[in-house]
C-alpha cells in the first residue's frame, strides 16, 4: 500500500469518529469479556499505557477496582473522554495520532506535556486499535515505539476484531468504490465496513489472522506468550494476544 492510500484510510477513520464519536461511545459502555480477563490478571500497581483508549471505560474500571498504579490513555478524539473528567491521581489522557510522533503530547486538560520515556511502562494495551492502522510500515513503526517504551519484563496486550466470524458483521462489508478506492489500492485483509447508528458512516478495518500476527511479532522483535479468543458470538469476535520483548 502506498503512503497516500494509507493516509486516505486514516482520514476516513478520523472523519468517522469525529462524526459518530458519541454514537460509537454509546455502544461501548462496558468492557469486553476478553479485556476483563486481562484486568483480572493484573497486580493492580502496574504502569499502564493504553493506546486507543476511546471513551475511557478501561480507566474507569481500573479506578473501580482500586488500581494504585499509573495510567496514561492515548486517543486522537478527545471528546470521547468526557466521562473521565472526575478521575484523579494516577490517570492522564493525551490527544495522540498513533501514526505520528507521539512521545510528547499535550494532555487532555492542557496542563502541559508528558514525555514518554524508554522502558517506562510495565503494561501497554491496545484493544481494538491496531486493526485501524493501515499498511505494514505504519504498524511496524507503532510496534517499534511500543517496544521502546515497554519495560524489558513488561507485556504488550492487544486485541483484534474478528468480524469475519460473524454473519451479521460480514454483511456490513462495503465495496471500496464507496470510499473512492479500488481493490488494487489496498492490502490483503483490508475491509471497508459501514456504520448504521445515527447515520451511515464508513470505517477502514484490517482483519488479522494468527499467522499474520506471528509474523508481525517476529518482525518487531516480540514473542507471543499467549493467544486466546473471547467476546461476542461464541467467543469468536476478539483475538487477544500477550506479547513480550525478545
Amino acid at each position: 500500500m502506498d503512503v497516500e492510500t494509507a493516509r486516505r484510510l486514516l482520514d476516513l477513520n478520523k472523519q468517522f469518529y469525529q462524526t459518530f464519536g458519541r454514537e460509537f461511545s454509546a455502544t461501548r459502555g462496558r468492557l469486553q469479556p476478553g479485556v476483563l480477563r486481562v484486568l483480572d490478571g493484573l497486580a493492580g500497581d502496574e504502569s499502564i499505557l493504553d493506546l486507543g483508549c476511546g471513551n475511557g471505560v478501561l480507566a474507569l474500571e481500573l479506578a473501580r477496582r482500586g488500581f494504585s498504579g499509573s495510567y496514561i490513555g492515548l486517543d486522537f478524539i478527545l471528546p470521547l473522554l468526557a466521562g473521565v473528567n472526575d478521575l484523579s491521581g494516577g490517570y492522564s489522557f493525551f490527544q495522540v495520532d498513533l501514526t505520528d510522533d507521539w512521545e510528547k503530547e499535550k494532555s487532555k486538560k492542557g496542563e502541559g506535556t508528558r514525555r514518554l520515556l524508554p522502558s517506562d511502562f510495565s503494561l501497554i494495551t491496545s484493544f481494538a486499535t491496531l486493526h485501524h492502522i493501515p499498511s505494514q510500515e505504519m504498524r511496524l513503526s507503532i510496534l517499534g515505539k511500543i517496544r521502546h517504551l515497554l519495560h524489558p519484563r513488561g507485556q504488550f496486550v492487544h486485541s483484534e476484531w474478528q468480524f469475519l466470524n460473524s454473519e451479521k458483521l460480514r454483511v456490513r462489508i462495503q465495496p471500496w468504490s464507496d470510499a473512492g478506492l479500488s481493490e488494487a489500492d489496498i492490502d490483503p485483509g483490508d475491509y471497508l465496513l459501514d456504520w448504521r447508528f445515527g447515520g451511515r458512516g464508513l470505517r477502514y478495518v484490517h482483519y488479522f489472522t494468527e499467522m499474520e500476527l506471528e509474523a508481525l511479532a517476529l518482525a518487531s522483535r516480540f514473542q507471543i506468550r499467549e493467544t486466546f479468543r473471547s467476546d461476542g458470538e461464541n467467543n469468536q469476535l476478539g483475538l487477544y494476544q500477550v506479547w513480550e520483548v525478545v
